[in-house]
């Protein structure tokens, strides 16, 4: 018969996040931000953007972490399309280059949005 988790083992259980979701936060950036349209007074808005200002400043580490995506999916493009002669799966992979790229320039958007300090 065995024996039921020691309280401690139970925490631990809990406070492990599934593959997925770390995954997920590892890639995208939008869990670290508040909605300041969703505050109800000036005060409310005021602390979430002064939040969102704080956190930007990992928006640098996202940016690098999508450059070596970009990186990985055009170097891939390249080899199926010179080396392997394989058209289809080189514009796959050159495709998620160009889409990797776009997610860095809006990042790069929002990141000198929120640095500027504009009222």
């Amino acid at each position: 018969m065995a024996l039921p988790p020691e309280p401690r083992e139970q925490q631990t259980q809990a406070v492990e996040s599934p593959f997925g979701q770390t995954l997920y936060r590892f890639l995208f950036f939008g869990w670290l931000f508040r909605d300041v349209s969703a505050a109800r007074n000036l005060y409310e808005r005021h602390a979430a953007r002064e939040h969102n200002r704080r956190m930007s400043r990992y928006l640098p580490v996202y940016m690098r972490r999508w450059s070596v995506l970009a990186t990985f999916d055009f170097m891939l493009g390249f080899l199926f399309e010179r080396v392997l002669s394989a058209t289809m799966l080189s514009a796959l992979f050159f495709t998620g280059s160009c889409v990797t790229v776009t997610g860095i320039l809006l990042m790069t958007v929002i990141w000198l949005f929120l640095a500027a300090r504009l009222p």
